[in-house]
This record gives C-alpha cells, sequence and structure tokens, in this order.
C-alpha cells in the first residue's frame, strides 16, 4: 500500500509546494510586511525584550490562560522540531544549499505574517464563564466571513490541523526520535515508539497547564544546548564557515552551481527552503496562533511582537546552526557530499542521520549521533506536546457538545499514531505530513488577508520604536 500511495502523495505535494505554497508564503509575507510597516524590523526590539521581560523556568498556573512566556514555549515547542535538523538537512540534499537561504527568506517574511496571526488570535478568541480560553484560526476564519462559507473554512482547517499536527506531525517526530535514537544507541524503534507514548500520554493527561509548564522548562534549555555547540563545531571548523555561507547564496541563485558533481535547480531549492521552512516555522500554517490567542498581555500587539520572536528563534538561529555545521562540514573543503554527492548518497547518508555525521566530525561518529539523537528527542518530543494541543482545541471546536469524551478519544488514537510513526517508511510519513502541513496554510492565509484590516490598524498604533509609544 505504502509503494503505491507514495508517489500519489509525492505528486500532489510537488503542484502544492512548487506552484501554490511558495507563492502564498511568500506573498503573505510581502503583503502583512507592506501592511504593517515592517512590523518585524521596527517592531523585533520589542519582542526580544517583552520575551526576556517574561523569561521563566516555573511560570506557574494562570488563572484563565497561560503567561505570555509560557505561551512562546509552547509555540516554539511547537516550531522548533524534527524540521530544524531532519527538515533542514532534507532541504539541503533535495534542494542544495541554496534551499537555506529560502528558508532564512521565507522565515524574515514569515515574521510579519506570525504577528498577524497572534494578534487576530487575541482579537477573536472566546473566553467562557470559567475562565477558559479558546481562541486559533479557527475563530478568526468565522469572523472573517460569516455564514456557511466560514463554517465550511474553520471545518476544513480543524480536519486539517487535526489530520497534519495530531496524527500525520506526530508520526514524523516519532518516526525521527526512533529512527535517530536506533543510529545512537541501537534500541529497537517499537521500543523507542512505546517510551515516547507514555511520556506523552503523561503530559497530555495534565491539560495545558501541564504541558506550559513542561514547555517553559523544556524549550530554553534545548534550544541553548543545541546552539551552544553548534557554535563550538563551528568554531573548531573555522576555515570552511566563510565557504558555507557563499555556497549558500550561490546556490540560491545559480541554478548551474554545482556540489560534488551535483546540480541543483533553482525550482528545487525555492521549494525545498518553502516546504521545509513551512514546516520549521509554521509562519502561515495556522498553528502558533492556538498558543497565542491563550497568553495573558493587556492587548493583541504584545502577543505579536512576541509571536515574531518565536520565527527568528526557529529559523534564524537553530535552523542556521544545523545549516551551517551540515553545510561546513560536509558541502565545502573535503567535506562528503563536496567530494563525491552520489557517493555520498549511496553511502547511507540522508536526512536522517546527515545532522549525526556532521556533528560527528568534532564529537566522533558516535558522539555525534548521541547527542544529535539526544537534541532531537528534546525538540520532537516538544513539538508532539504543541501539536497535540493544537489539534486538541481543534477537536473541541468541532464538537463542542461532546467535550471531554472527545478529547479523549482524539487523544487515544493520537497516541497510537504516535507509536506507528516509529515504525512506518520515513518517505511516506514526511510526505502526508506536507500535505496536511499544506492544505491548512490555503484556509487560514485566506482568513488573515481578509481581516489584514484589523492587523494594520494595531500596527498603526504602534508605529516606530518603544521610546517614541
Amino acid at each position: 500500500m505504502e509503494a503505491a500511495l507514495l508517489p500519489v502523495v509525492q505528486t500532489i505535494n510537488s503542484y502544492l509546494s512548487n506552484y501554490i505554497l511558495v507563492f502564498l508564503l511568500v506573498g503573505a509575507g510581502l503583503f502583512f510586511t507592506i501592511r504593517t510597516g515592517g512590523i518585524q524590523f521596527r517592531r523585533f526590539g520589542e519582542g526580544v525584550s517583552r520575551m526576556f521581560s517574561g523569561f521563566s523556568l516555573r511560570g506557574g498556573k494562570q488563572e484563565g490562560g497561560i503567561s505570555s512566556f509560557q505561551a512562546l514555549a509552547t509555540a516554539v515547542a511547537a516550531q522548533v522540531g524534527t524540521g530544524n535538523i531532519v527538515g533542514a538537512c532534507g532541504a539541503i540534499i533535495v534542494g542544495g544549499p541554496g534551499a537555506i537561504f529560502w528558508m532564512w527568506l521565507i522565515a524574515i517574511l514569515g515574521m510579519a505574517t506570525n504577528y498577524a496571526e497572534a494578534v487576530l488570535a487575541q482579537k477573536t478568541r472566546v473566553v467562557d464563564a470559567d475562565g477558559s480560553v479558546h481562541g486559533g484560526p479557527a475563530y478568526y476564519i468565522t469572523t472573517a466571513f460569516t455564514g456557511k462559507f466560514g463554517r465550511f473554512l474553520a471545518g476544513f482547517f480543524a480536519i486539517a490541523i487535526i489530520l497534519a499536527l495530531g496524527f500525520m506531525g506526530c508520526m514524523v517526530q516519532s518516526n525521527s526520535i526512533a529512527e535517530t535514537m536506533n543510529n545512537a544507541f541501537n534500541i529497537p524503534t517499537w521500543v523507542v515508539g512505546l517510551v515516547v507514548v507514555i511520556l506523552a500520554g503523561f503530559v497530555f493527561l495534565g491539560g495545558i497547564q501541564r504541558l506550559a509548564s513542561v514547555t517553559e522548562k523544556i524549550v530554553p534549555i534545548m534550544a541553548i544546548v543545541y546552539i551552544v555547540c553548534g557554535i563550538i563545531v563551528l568554531i573548531a571548523n573555522w576555515q570552511n564557515v566563510g565557504p558555507a555561507f557563499a555556497l549558500i547564496f550561490q546556490s540560491a541563485f545559480n541554478p548551474a552551481a554545482e556540489v560534488g558533481g551535483m546540480t541543483f535547480g533553482l525550482i528545487a531549492a525555492l521549494s525545498q527552503g518553502a516546504k521545509r521552512g513551512l514546516f520549521s516555522n509554521e509562519a502561515g500554517m495556522g498553528s502558533t496562533p492556538h498558543a497565542h490567542a491563550m497568553a495573558k498581555v493587556s492587548e493583541p500587539h504584545e502577543q505579536g511582537v512576541i509571536a515574531m520572536v518565536g520565527v527568528f528563534i526557529d529559523t534564524i538561529v537553530v535552523v542556521s546552526i544545523t545549516a551551517l555545521v551540515v553545510i561546513s562540514t560536509m558541502f565545502v573543503g573535503d567535506g562528503a557530499f563536496a567530494q563525491d554527492y552520489a557517493a555520498a548518497v549511496a553511502g547511507g547518508l540522508s536526512k536522517t542521520n546527515l545532522a549525526q555525521a556532521a556533528f560527528g566530525t568534532l564529537l566522533g561518529a558516535q558522539g555525534g549521533s548521541i547527542f544529535v539523537a539526544i537534541c532531537l528527542f528534546m525538540f520532537a518530543f516538544s513539538t508532539i506536546l504543541g501539536w497535540n494541543l493544537f489539534a486538541k482545541l481543534n477537536v473541541q471546536y468541532l464538537f463542542p457538545k461532546a467535550g471531554k469524551k472527545a478529547v479523549n478519544v482524539f487523544s487515544v488514537i493520537a497516541l497510537v499514531f504516535i507509536f506507528l510513526g516509529s515504525l512506518a517508511s520515513n518517505e511516506l510519513v514526511w510526505e502526508l505530513a506536507d500535505l496536511f502541513n499544506q492544505l491548512m496554510v490555503l484556509p487560514n492565509v485566506i482568513a488573515l488577508v481578509a481581516m489584514s484590516g484589523v492587523v494594520a490598524a494595531i500596527a498603526k498604533e504602534h508605529k516606530g520604536t518603544r521610546k517614541n509609544d
């Protein structure tokens, strides 16, 4: 069945990513950059300031929602995952080093899109009498479009996100955890899958407060450890860092640029940058607004600027560390791909073990495998937690009367998918996740554009720097 399904899904994805997704993501990013007056540039400092002012490893229980930092940590937990390591490596192998440039560009533009998502999530959220908060794309979609069309778009989005993140996406995360753990420790993938299911089930049962408490501790620690170790590898390999940067820009604009005898096309670099950029930072996808909707802030703009920082951390910082480590050790100098691309692929280097091999140039083969496996476990596990929450909120939206019963049924099915992900074919799992991720973008971006006037008005209220407010 996998053999028959894979080419069909790949064909659909190629059309979505090559002809629709690139234009939607870049278009939406440019549109909101212009409409907000370059909010990601003029208000980036405010976002960083607000993030650090609310920084905490024990934010505590919040009455009616979660703290602003917990919302950011939950969003970043979802953003910083397999896409930052395995996804970035896959983009480089398929689209060449130039794919990273397009990931950067889409992330910079996506910061404005993510600002819009967070602002609208705050603006349209609903607070129940008991203090429970509900918000996300389904709510601003039905605000933008009333009547049957709005309900259809919101329902389409809700179903897509449940399939994309609650089921397929979590399969990708558990699949990558299982493969890297198997590479590093030779643990059977099904054993790893079972452990992930048990740990995830414990957090799922604790609800949003337990999830926020876990993510606010995991996210800062995992990001700092990975970034510091990556910088150490780059320092040890400093002579290749400049050529690595040069190769990224050269491959992004020059379809004839060769790497180890392999020529990458401009379309391949662009589509991989768009597809993996979306999977990595999720700007425009409609996932992270669920977390930002629950933040306790005095005005939507506050959470909007904090949301932008999440995209920056994810792609400009974490993905860049992965990319530079991989390219500087594998694609320039005497790296395996620089010498003979085809031989490197035939020798077993792939998106699932490329980062392990790259870090292994300094830490040793076993050390590199262990380090990336541990980092990926934290990255991917935190993403599973965040994505499960986002999907769960949409289950509640679709089945308001069923309430807890619907959520419990969904949670059990999600745990089954997490386990199956550890056993499934890597390629099919990634393709299915890509398919539903891309389908989520369509209704989300339509609603964002329809409500862009609201976003522009809020951004206009905060012109200049914070000092002039």
